[in-house]
């Protein structure tokens, strides 16, 4: 089952986009923060990734460039 990490410090927004993925029959891991997210790329690389851009921590360009850096997946970026 393809696995997506959706990064998004928004408890309301983050928990749709995980119920809306599960239900298309995704494995969905979430997060709050940048440091997290970087966390679960080392531990769990998903298959996707939906990034929050304004995150508490970390710029969200910042998660992207450690995204790219490790070789895992391109991430569905949004603003």
């Amino acid at each position: 089952m393809p696995t997506v990490l959706v990064v998004e410090d928004e408890r309301d927004i983050r928990e749709v986009l995980r119920r809306y993925l599960e239900r298309a029959g995704l494995s969905v891991l979430t997060t709050g923060t940048g440091a997290e997210a970087i966390r679960l790329l080392a531990s769990s690389p998903p298959d996707l990734v939906v990034l929050d851009l304004g995150l508490p921590d970390l710029d969200g360009t910042a998660v992207l460039r450690a995204i790219v850096a490790a070789g895992h997946p391109p991430a569905v970026v949004r603003t």
